[in-house]
């Protein structure tokens, strides 16, 4: 098996798209960039460097990134060689994104940028919620990834539909 060279991970929101970038850093020492990072500033801002720092990092020969963000998913396909789409049953995503929601926000972790996820009072009553979100995107990839060949037919996409199939494909680049 080729050892993909660039890497994009697809998935819905809270499916392990940045759980598993980081495996595949320390499993092949790629550089790797969290989008989320890139993306959000201060108090939940977009970054306005976004587009070009995405484009600085894909220009590498080795990486590994989240497939996320519209406006940077073409850039993405274009330069990686492998997107592995993370596409499980919408109830261990939901699981696992309550489960995160719920620790950062009582956790008062910070994520990126020295933002906190918000109170769990207001995220069910905030219609722009990480829940709500994922609950109204959870079918778009559905549609998207599987045209991804057309436009981009380099691009070799590795379809996983559970946890024990992504530790297969692990198992399967690191021997």
């Amino acid at each position: 098996m080729n050892i993909p060279q660039r890497i994009a991970v697809a998935g819905t929101s809270g499916v392990g798209k940045t759980t598993l970038c980081r495996q595949l850093e320390d499993l092949l020492g790629y550089p790797r960039a969290e989008l989320d990072a890139l993306f959000l500033g201060e108090n939940w801002t977009p970054r306005p460097s976004f587009l070009r720092e995405v484009e600085d990092f894909i220009t590498g020969e080795q990486w590994i990134c989240e497939y996320q963000y519209p406006q940077a998913r073409p850039l993405i396909a274009a330069r990686a060689d492998t997107l592995v789409w993370l596409d499980f049953k919408f109830s261990v995503q939901m699981t696992r994104l309550i489960k995160r929601t719920v620790f950062r926000s009582l956790s008062k972790k910070p994520l990126w940028n020295n933002n906190v996820e918000q109170p769990l009072h207001t995220i069910v009553k905030d219609p722009d919620d990480i829940l709500g979100w994922a609950w109204r995107s959870r079918n778009d990839l559905k549609k998207s990834v599987p045209q991804l060949q057309q436009g981009f037919p380099h691009l070799t996409i590795v379809h996983l539909k559970s946890p024990g199939q992504v530790k297969l494909w692990i198992q399967k680049i690191s021997s």
